[in-house]
């Protein structure tokens, strides 16, 4: 340690997400380099679940019917997955979009990650839940998926199958879900710093560190 060096600016930064948000993939990325690139700055991370489609049924619904209720056809979601994906290389994500065939409900995946969390993984568990989803096409709805991305990263298989089988923290997922739409955030990913800074969308990893030097200043 180089006793020299000025301390670190410590910062807590809550990241509202949802894990069927390709948005939320590339935002998370984004803040996380930025982060990389920050050495005078120590964050604590807290992963806040955002239900974005808090109504969808159990077993979810075709990836055809969602997308004709939500763009209005096949043809606006190619365009839109287009630059998407191409933004995503530029972050070392594949999105493999064609590979979703169903669009899952996120609470059990948000679930996952209340345990993982308890482990010191959350990051890594988002991280692993958002590649399974739009890199590989895994249907993060399903338990035995669930299951197999937390022992990927060395969980307890059966615990996590126990957790999942049961209505464990579904409760404060959805405490969370109803504090965000509160606190006026409608749309995600959404990074809010020191509770009190603010910013959403995919932002250029410029626009984030903007807001970390504020975050910084202010203390």
């Amino acid at each position: 340690m180089n006793i020299l060096a000025p301390p670190r600016a410590r910062l807590q930064i809550e990241i509202v997400f949802d894990l069927v948000c390709p948005w939320c993939f590339l935002g998370t990325r984004r803040l996380r380099r930025t982060l990389r690139a920050r050495p005078d700055i120590a964050a604590d991370l807290s992963w806040r679940p955002f239900l974005l489609n808090p109504d969808i049924a159990p077993g979810g619904v075709p990836r055809g019917d969602y997308i004709i209720r939500k763009f209005g056809g096949e043809d606006r979601a190619r365009r839109l997955h287009a630059t998407i994906a191409e933004l995503g290389r530029g972050e070392g994500v594949n999105f493999q979009f064609d590979r979703i065939r169903r669009i899952p409900p996120s609470l059990d995946a948000h679930r996952l990650v209340r345990l993982a969390e308890r482990h010191g993984m959350a990051a890594e568990a988002v991280d692993a839940l958002f590649q399974a989803y739009f890199c590989e096409g895994e249907d993060i709805g399903e338990i035995g998926v669930l299951v197999a991305v937390a022992a990927g990263l060395g969980m307890d298989p059966l615990a996590t199958r126990r957790l999942l089988a049961s209505p464990a923290e579904a409760e404060a997922v959805h405490a969370d879900n109803l504090r965000a739409h509160r606190l006026g955030i409608n749309g995600v990913p959404c990074f809010v710093v020191q509770g009190r800074h603010a910013i959403a969308g995919a932002q250029e990893p410029e626009v984030i560190e903007r807001l970390l030097d504020v975050a910084v200043v202010e203390g």
